[in-house]
């Protein structure tokens, strides 16, 4: 068992967690939780390393059971040494790390996500539940926007990231994989408060990117030179904008509801 706050395994751990710098360095992550080493489980993932504590639920040691069985690295942890780990009330007994890799992207494109500037890890892993859920072929995260590999993204997403191809990418890279270095480039629609067109009269069902800006100023600068357009969700009620995930779920089922009807 490990006791010591010293040891490498669990370094390692802490680093993941709490900076960014150190999983782009490692190429790894870490997820904490029943249910996400469940999510990563069924969609092939196998991870490095586990960390588990006694206080880790019946269900939770049939996944440490089979990860033994598997011959993946399985330490137990003290109960307050795995705790200092979590930056949540109650750590759930279990700690996975990963290393990163990319899905592969299908070979034609039609629709993704572009979450540009967005900053709050909530609002970031909710766009990417939801990206997964409208059928979104990718995720694409630029420059400025926060770690989509942060505990917290991964935990709104609530296992998305094992499904879905999440590039980090800055803008030049953007437009050459997805605008104009490709067969069937796509359009490039970012969401305003106000501006361009409604998205009810906006031809989503045809192919493009969505770009869904951050929470204080929107789209970034490098954003709006690619884009081709912009569109905005009408809101007959007084308020003057949306948080960023909550209008992006609402466009990226509105590309939903157009493609069903074509």
């Amino acid at each position: 068992m490990i006791t010591s706050s010293q040891n490498a395994k669990i370094k390692l751990a802490r680093a993941l967690a709490a900076r960014s710098k150190d999983r782009k360095k490692a190429q790894s992550f870490i997820v904490e939780g029943v249910r996400l080493t469940e999510e990563a489980m069924q969609a092939g993932w196998q991870p490095l390393l586990v960390l588990y504590s006694q206080q880790l639920s019946s269900r939770g040691m049939q996944i440490i059971e089979t990860f033994q069985e598997n011959g993946i690295e399985v330490e137990e942890v003290a109960v307050n040494l795995l705790n200092s780990l979590s930056d949540t009330e109650t750590s759930q007994g279990i700690y996975a790390v990963y290393q990163q890799k990319t899905l592969p992207l299908p070979d034609s494109l039609n629709f993704i996500l572009i979450a540009d500037q967005i900053r709050d890890p909530g609002n970031l892993g909710t766009l990417i539940r939801t990206a997964a859920a409208a059928g979104a072929q990718a995720v694409v995260t630029p420059t400025g926007t926060t770690d989509p590999f942060a505990p917290k993204v991964l935990r709104s997403a609530m296992g998305a990231h094992f499904r879905l191809p999440i590039l980090e990418m800055d803008w030049p890279e953007i437009a050459r994989q997805f605008k104009t270095n490709t067969q069937s480039p796509l359009r490039f629609l970012i969401a305003e408060a106000q501006g361009g067109s409604s998205c009810w009269m906006t031809r989503l069902d045809q192919p493009i990117a969505l770009i869904i800006g951050g929470e204080a100023d929107g789209a970034g600068r490098a954003a709006r030179d690619y884009a081709d357009g912009l569109v905005h969700i009408p809101m007959p009620g007084q308020s003057e904008s949306l948080n960023a995930a909550v209008a992006g779920s609402i466009l990226l089922f509105e590309v939903v509801r157009q493609r069903s009807q074509h």
